[in-house]
């Protein structure tokens, strides 16, 4: 047996099939919890969703990228224009 950390509801847990950071959620109130330590067993409030957080790296990279991209654009029209003066 365990306790929510954040109803202090008993959950009911086979400390043998389950491995320290596993997540599950609490019966009663829906929290993400992760197992914290399996001697005693202990839940903790599980980390927020860290894909959400790769997902926004993944734009910022996606946009880093794209401004790259602007600026050989850029440097393509001055060449072009550089060019034009030389004829």
């Amino acid at each position: 047996m365990a306790t929510c950390p954040e109803c202090d509801a008993e959950i009911e847990v086979d400390e043998f099939d389950v491995d320290k950071g596993d997540q599950l959620s609490c019966p009663e109130c829906g929290s993400n919890l992760e197992v914290a330590s399996l001697s005693p067993l202990e839940l903790d409030l599980a980390p927020e969703d860290d894909e959400d957080e790769d997902e926004d790296d993944d734009e910022e990279v996606d946009d880093e990228d794209d401004d790259d991209l602007e600026d050989d654009d850029e440097d393509e029209e001055t060449d072009e224009e550089d060019e034009g003066w030389e004829e």
